[in-house]
């Protein structure tokens, strides 16, 4: 990775890697080849001097003509490329509507004023920053055409498909930021996720290329895809957050101290060394995905939630990214205009249709070429989206338009009867398809010459792991130590046991055995140290696999470790972190209860203590996994371990023939029968009925249960997964 000092990661363009593929000759003779050189050529000067260009408004026009798209320009740069004439013309986006009612105050001219990246280094609202230096990658052309998603709801009676997609077209280049765009439901997140490769079951459908070739899971080490909320660890720190992504997704030929270096230098060039608050929690998330140096990067509304000025540094910090010949799609809610017009491409959605696919800057122009035009100063986001909602305050229509929506006294229905709303969508998804659908779709059929070398190269790495299985196990399990740690000893917990053992110390004080009834007395505290042992491990396991399926989701579409890895290392890092507590607990109980005080009586009921709970610990995981919800799973395991206690044997002597079962699943049973054996074995063989053998077969099954509970807990986690 670049030091920040150099300028060769952002000056890198395109025609320097086309240089080779034009010499070849015959490949670059086409019309688009040519075109794509054209566009590759005027890159590297575009960011600047077309900051000074004004956007005029086209005029108000009430019908939807065939001849549009030809006024609209789009040749193939503006179909496939254009990332620097658009994001340029839209920063400097000082509209002059003239059109009735619309006027621009003059604070707002102001904020449109263009000025130079020569004269001004950093930008004024969100302050000083440095450019995000990054290593070139392989540069991946996305289309997309007719893309479809259905979803298929179980009724009573029979099914039902709901559309969720109605035939998306678009394309993004290298060096390019698409923003898809559109209201609540629209269809953007399943859209990203469907060209993110997350979302490729039978209900989808279309074609999606990367570099003309179809989507195959060698292409997960160049994706990164960022989710909408911030999947993250609470208690690592930024820096482990990032190393354990670098250890686990950076290829196996890098050495330890490499990706140390690569966590190191992403760290440092996303401001990250004084940790995060608030919004930066976005930029956490962006680093663990940039770190792999993808060429593909996918956000989910990355400024949700987030303040205008952290919305705009996260917004340039995409420009910076996609600069280096990556390309970034990333949907977005409602933008502020200041970071609408940094935006290269734009797809507006509305009910799953594609409203406009093109340049940005272009947007407000298009909409205005069909009629509809804003009638008071806006933001162009709120614009479009107002427009994409059917809402049409404030908003001039066409006359075609006015005489469909022709309103009743409701004010809500038009004289066919359908809501407004819907007369408005039907007419821009009709002036889409009229205007601009058959030519953009003509730009996307056609494939570039420059494909040709790339698209043998799509597949050439193949999908491998970042770390061996024993390397993924050893980060994993060193990961999961340093998270939990802070659950396992946190001062309610350590009270909770410490607490408790005082209590049963006092009640049972110098509790010896001087007769039968004295026996009895003893077995009380005995058997309690059995449930409660069985108890707080199970409540404790059945919210491991729940709370973490969304993280374990995340890291497993990524490729970043082995289900098994992860499994084993997950179940075995709680081993150390149980035997702290139940060894205090024992400390304070076994001395102050008076049990029988010899080396290997102590060292023998701790065994056995352990070994309950890495059995009750196997039945919780299976349970959480099997069940993935934390309610239905609490009242499962609460009807388990209440059975399992009382089949313990303490209060039920004789259990009835036809669930005597019952009494060899319970660990509570098995632990109970051993303990009496460890403390009262050298006085007499039985003991209130139960009789009191070597202890093999107790201490096999508690072992049986740890095993095959943990068996049925990767079976049904693998089955989630």
């Amino acid at each position: 990775m670049e030091k920040p000092g150099s300028s060769s990661g952002l000056s890198r363009t395109q025609s320097d890697q086309l240089t080779k593929i034009i010499m070849d000759g015959d490949a670059m003779k086409t019309p688009i080849a040519s075109e794509v050189t054209k566009e590759v050529d005027t890159r590297t000067l575009s960011r600047k001097s077309s900051r000074n260009q004004v956007l005029g408004n086209s005029g108000r026009n009430t019908h939807i003509k065939k001849g549009k798209s030809a006024q609209m320009k789009f040749e193939y740069d503006d179909v496939g490329s254009g990332a620097a004439l658009s994001r340029a013309s839209s920063a400097s986006l000082g509209f002059s509507f003239s059109l009735a009612g619309f006027t621009m105050q003059p604070d707002e001219i102001a904020d449109f004023t263009p000025f130079s990246e020569d004269d001004i280094p950093e930008d004024i609202e969100a302050g000083m920053r440095c450019k995000f230096q990054t290593e070139p990658t392989l540069q991946i052309y996305l289309k997309f055409t007719e893309v479809t998603y259905k979803i298929i709801t179980k009724g009573v009676t029979s099914n039902e498909e709901k559309e969720i997609l109605k035939g998306i077209n678009g394309a993004v280049n290298p060096g390019e930021v698409l923003a898809l765009m559109g209201p609540s439901g629209s269809g953007k997140t399943t859209l990203l996720s469907m060209l993110g490769g997350r979302l490729t079951d039978h209900t989808a459908g279309g074609s999606i290329t990367y570099n003309d070739q179809p989507y195959s899971k060698s292409l997960k080490s160049r994706i990164g895809f960022v989710t909408q909320d911030d999947i993250l660890f609470p208690h690592l720190t930024v820096k482990e957050t990032i190393t354990y992504a670098a250890l686990l997704k950076l290829p196996k030929t890098l050495t330890k101290q490499a990706k140390l270096k690569q966590a190191e230098d992403v760290i440092r060039e996303l401001g990250l060394e004084r940790g995060v608050s608030g919004g930066e929690r976005k930029r956490v998330s962006i680093g663990n995905e940039i770190i792999i140096n993808p060429s593909l990067l996918f956000l989910d509304e990355p400024t949700s939630g987030l303040d205008s000025t952290t919305a705009l540094r996260i917004i340039e910090l995409l420009q910076d990214i996609a600069e280096a010949d990556k390309t970034v799609i990333t949907t977005i809610h409602q933008p502020s205009s200041r970071l609408f017009h940094k935006f290269d491409k734009l797809i507006l959605l509305g009910k799953g249709s594609l409203l406009y696919f093109g340049k940005a800057s272009e947007a407000i122009e298009y909409f205005s070429s069909i009629g509809c035009c804003p009638l008071i100063s806006m933001n162009p986001a709120e614009f479009l989206l107002d427009l994409a909602n059917g809402n049409i305050n404030d908003v001039s229509l066409p006359s075609e338009l006015e005489n469909k929506l022709h309103l009743g006294n409701s004010g809500r229905e038009t004289t066919s009867g359908k809501p407004y709303a819907t007369a408005v969508h039907e007419y821009l998804v009709e002036a889409y398809a009229t205007n601009l659908a058959d030519e953009m779709k003509r730009k996307l059929a056609i494939r570039t010459s420059v494909d040709r070398e790339m698209k043998a190269n799509i597949h050439s790495v193949k999908r491998e792991w970042g770390a061996s299985w024993t390397e993924q196990f050893t980060i994993l399990f060193w990961r999961g130590i340093k998270e939990r740690r802070h659950d396992y000893f946190s001062w309610l917990r350590i009270t909770q046991i410490i607490a408790t053992a005082v209590i049963l110390g006092l009640l049972w004080w110098r509790s010896d055995v001087h007769s039968p009834k004295d026996m009895q007395n003893q077995a009380g505290l005995l058997f309690f140290i059995a449930v409660f042992w069985a108890f707080f491990p199970v409540f404790t396991a059945i919210f491991t696999f729940p709370q973490e399926r969304a993280m374990l989701k995340k890291e497993r579409a990524a490729d970043m470790y082995k289900l098994s890895a992860y499994f084993i290392a997950r179940t075995t890092s709680d081993i150390p972190l149980d035997l702290i507590l139940p060894l205090i607990f024992l400390l304070i109980v076994y001395f102050m209860a008076g049990l029988l005080l010899t080396a290997q009586a102590f060292f023998l009921t701790m065994l056995i203590v352990f070994l309950c709970i890495v059995a009750a610990q196997g039945l919780g995981l299976a349970i959480g996994a099997a069940v993935m919800d934390l309610n239905k799973a609490t009242t499962m395991a609460s009807v388990v371990v209440m059975a399992f206690m009382l089949a313990g044997g303490f209060f039920v002597k004789d259990v009835p023939v036809f669930i005597s079962w019952l009494s060899y699943l319970s660990f509570n049973y098995h632990t109970y029968r051993l303990i009496l054996k460890v403390q009262y074995g050298h006085i007499t063989s039985v003991i209130d009925g139960i009789e009191l053998d070597s202890g093999l077969k107790e201490a096999g099954a508690l072992a049986a249960m740890a095993i095959t509970y943990r068996i049925l807990a990767y079976m049904s986690l693998r089955r989630a997964a």
